[in-house]
């Protein structure tokens, strides 16, 4: 520890603001007491000075520290909006007109220009005006025309504006797990939307030109140039991933290729980071050499161009990071006194979290650090370990970067992405040197080139094309192999925490027990007997003992990773409780059920209803909001579910079909239930073929049909009756036709009941009456899914009476136009005395069931 004080003070550092980040002011003094007791039985044990142990524990009290006071800073302008917006409920939304400076770059998306503003006065109607003050807003402005598009584009960072529009609160989370986009604006210090219809309500003015906001604007000028020259040398196909690869603008990125980067682990190509900022420099201090510039001349120029260079880049925490321990490192450098990466590292980690202490939370922040320490303290230990090729020496060093590079990232990638794919070290091994070292180089100097001579750069960039093409055929190939993607539950902190001190226990075992073996061969050409025959113990003996317990000690630890990977793969393995999720997926109905056996039933997937009209399509968004890929398939995987044994598609309906597209498309479908029918929709029929290229059994589910899932799991269908033709029926309406039943699990019955109206509820019970299809101690139901998100047509007195239903569960958007609930069903639930949840007031509804009792919880309190 002493010979490493700077290292110990960072991670004490991120420790006390990690601590704060996470507790209460309680729990906050609590970690720094326990940090200040490690740091005295540091000193007892002689690992450390009482000078080290005295900065260690100052450092996590002052990171803490500073931590609870930028969450008391951190608090809106508007106190008393707030308090209304509380009482009204999240969705509350106020007429108001703010002024203020366009602090980021205007984004503009189909139909949505967004950016942000930092507001010098806001009026709410009905109230004076809030000024002066400093709020922070996000601005979405919907576009009404395609001519908006273009005036939406000439607005610039740094200009002074004034709006009007709707002031609400960002959305928290509403399921358990899933993003919550309010606390995530407000680690970014912005408590408030400002939605603005038309740019006839925006008026943009021309603001100081010599102001921060102005200055960023010129380089948000500088990279959309430079992303207009890129898409010039490369086609369509290939801009959008060169403008990510060269400039960080990730924004024109195909989504389907981003997702297919995604799966085999190589987003970090697309992110600006170290390897980028080192390519430039190496590239830069190439042509300074050829210059004849001097090496301390060169030394300040290459520190001057790195923060230029980070501004191009876009300025994300990895790039950051990149740039600063570039330039602390050139400055060591100019003055003689170059330290080791990990100090560097160290310096640059404190500095940014002096600088802003929610860096601790951004997952491109912890990649980025953690990867690179990784890296600097495992890369040598493996390597030496390696056998020592003369000829495929290069190979195994790119091996073992990459080895250790996988090992340090893959408890992350599983904590915030939940998926790991096998063939993952393979695609990085692969296309990670081919295109830091052939394609991007080509990409920036083919960028340069065709500023003063477009021909040329067009040349250059020719050959890179055919590089592009072969990697994405590559990488499309290799994240088709889905037997070999693996799905992981977010395992818990202390899994992450343990994951990674064990494997620096390893490092460090390996670079001992390597030295020891160096040793042992140094010793070889003395003889043992002529050790014994002076009377002294032989070096060599000494060294097989150290090496034979440092070799129990690295089996052991490699069999506790083993241990570690089985309890992340199987969390639940002994679990046999019974659950059952209402999602949240706005006006529409998605429910998850894990039986006591572990088997998963999907019901419903949610969706978005489209009413695009012809003329319209320039309303489409490059990546527009999906329910099922971003609210549905993350949550599965988050809560590990790697198969659906049964899908059940209740009705056609798009609001209860669109988001399976990508449950399909990335979860494994054992198979599938529906009411047997088609219908034109387009929605309808992708998903029907897509489930027949995948090969999924599709099963016409029909009045009577009944399956024992596991030993305290069975599922019965009440509706629809069965067809008497063996053709697939064509039917438009399908409300009526929807699939009815109920999950008995243990002794509680849970009645599901697509969209169907009070006349299908009377035909269900009187074909109940005369089928008998459920036992009596079923007719009891638990908890029931009020029919049609409660349309006024459905859920009847008669229905409710005759399964006496203790609870009811109403999946409904919070803003849906259809008066969902009606009033009249939540009259006939309370004259029935059935409880009744909201989705669009109490978020995700979960059912806990054991053999004995049955537990409820909502996301929202």
């Amino acid at each position: 520890m002493n010979r490493r004080p700077l290292i110990w003070f960072a991670i004490c550092w991120a420790f006390g603001g990690a601590a704060a980040a996470g507790l209460n002011s309680s729990g906050v003094w609590l970690a720094a007491g326990a940090g200040i007791l490690l740091a005295t039985a540091a000193v007892l044990g002689k690992q450390a000075t009482w000078q080290l142990a005295a900065a260690c524990a100052l450092a996590v009290c002052l990171a803490a520290g500073e931590r609870l006071w930028a969450d008391a800073r951190n608090v809106t302008a508007l106190p008393a909006l707030l308090a209304a917006a509380e009482a009204d409920g999240p969705r509350a939304a106020y007429a108001a007109e703010a002024e203020g400076v366009i602090v980021s770059a205007v984004e503009v998306d189909g139909d949505r220009a967004m950016f942000r503003v930092e507001a010098h006065s806001i009026h709410v109607q009905g109230e004076a005006a809030a000024q002066p003050l400093r709020e922070r807003l996000i601005v979405h402005v919907r576009l009404m025309e395609q001519p908006e598009q273009a005036i939406a584009a000439a607005w610039q960072r740094g200009a002074k504006v004034r709006l009007a529009g709707e002031l609400t609160r960002p959305a928290g989370a509403s399921n358990s797990g899933g993003f919550d986009y309010r606390r995530y604006l407000s680690s970014q210090r912005i408590h408030w939307l400002l939605k603005v219809k038309g740019t006839a309500a925006v008026k943009p003015a021309p603001g100081p030109k010599w102001t921060a906001a102005a200055l960023l604007g010129r380089v948000d000028s500088a990279r959309a140039w430079l992303g207009a020259q890129m898409e010039q040398l490369y086609p369509s196909s290939q801009s959008g991933y060169m403008k990510g690869l060269v400039l960080g603008i990730r924004e024109d990125l195909d989504p389907e290729q981003f997702q297919q980067f995604s799966r085999l682990g190589l987003t970090h190509i697309l992110a600006i980071s170290g390897l980028h900022v080192a390519v430039f420099l190496y590239a830069l201090s190439g042509l300074l050499r050829v210059a004849r510039i001097s090496r301390e001349r060169m030394l300040l120029i290459l520190m001057l161009s790195v923060p230029l260079y980070v501004l191009l880049a876009g300025a994300s925490p990895s790039v950051v990071r990149a740039g600063l321990m570039s330039v602390l490192g050139l400055l060591a450098a100019r003055m003689g006194k170059l330290k080791d990466g990990l100090h560097l590292l160290a310096a640059a980690a404190v500095l940014m979290l002096i600088y802003d202490p929610y860096f601790i939370e951004d997952v491109s922040f912890q990649l980025s650090f953690i990867v690179t320490i990784g890296l600097i303290v495992g890369v040598q230990p493996v390597r030496q370990a390696m056998p020592r090729w003369r000829r495929g020496k290069s190979l195994l060093d790119l091996a073992a970067v990459t080895l250790v590079a996988q090992i340090v990232s893959f408890p992350l990638t599983i904590y915030y992405f939940n998926q790991f794919h096998v063939l993952s070290m393979l695609a990085n091994f692969v296309l990670v040197p081919f295109i830091s070292f052939i394609v991007m180089p080509l990409g920036a100097v083919s960028l340069l080139l065709a500023i003063p001579w477009e021909g040329g750069g067009k040349l250059l960039a020719y050959f890179s094309h055919f590089a592009n093409e072969w990697t994405f055929a590559f990488v499309e190939q290799l994240s088709e192999v889905d037997s070999l993607r693996t799905i992981w539950a977010t395992p818990p902190l202390w899994w992450v925490a343990a994951w990674l001190i064990i494997f620096g226990v390893i490092f460090r075992i390996l670079r001992s027990w390597t030295m020891q073996i160096a040793a042992k061969h140094e010793e070889e050409a003395a003889t043992i007997e002529e050790t014994v025959a002076i009377g002294a113990v032989h070096p060599y003996i000494v060294v097989k003992e150290n090496s034979k317990k440092l070799r129990t000690s690295l089996y052991l630890l490699l069999a506790l990773v083993l241990i570690m990977i089985f309890y992340a793969f199987k969390p639940d393995l002994f679990n046999r409780q019974a659950e059952v999720s209402f999602i949240d997926v706005g006006q529409g109905d998605a429910v998850h059920i894990r039986t006591p056996g572990g088997k998963h039933i999907l019901i419903d997937g949610g969706g978005t209803m489209s009413f695009r009209k012809p003329g319209e399509e320039w309303k489409e968004r490059s990546d527009p909001f999906e329910i099922g890929e971003k609210v549905l398939v993350p949550l599965l995987m988050k809560r590990g579910v790697r198969e659906i044994d049964i899908l059940v598609i209740s009705h056609l309906d798009s609001d209860h079909i669109r988001g399976l597209k990508a449950v399909l498309e990335t979860i494994p479908i054992r198979s599938i239930w529906w009411n047997g029918t088609v219908k034109e929709a387009d929605d309808a029929q992708q998903l029907i073929k897509q489930a027949l290229a995948l090969g999924i059994p599709m099963y016409s589910a029909s009045a009577g049909m009944k399956q024992q899932v596991d030993a305290n799991t069975k599922i019965s269908v009440l509706w629809p009756l069965a067809q008497k033709e063996e053709a697939v029926a064509h039917l438009e309406e399908q409300n009526e036709a929807s699939v009815v039943l109920s999950v008995q699990l243990f002794q509680s019955v849970f009645l599901f009941t697509g969209d169907i109206n009070a006349a299908t509820e009377r035909a269900i019970i009187r074909n109940e009456r005369q089928q008998n299809i459920m036992d009596s101690n079923e007719k009891t139901v638990s908890v029931m899914k009020v029919a049609h998100h409660g349309s006024r047509f459905s859920t009847s007195a008669e229905w409710l009476d005759y399964w006496d239903t203790l609870g009811a569960v109403a999946s409904v958007g919070a803003t849906n136009t259809y008066g969902h609930p009606s009033p009249d069903v939540i009259s006939r639930l309370n004259q029935a005395g059935t409880a009744l949840w909201r989705t669009d007031r109490d978020g995700e509804v979960r059912f806990i069931v054991t053999s004995q009792d049955l537990f409820t919880y909502t996301k929202i309190k």
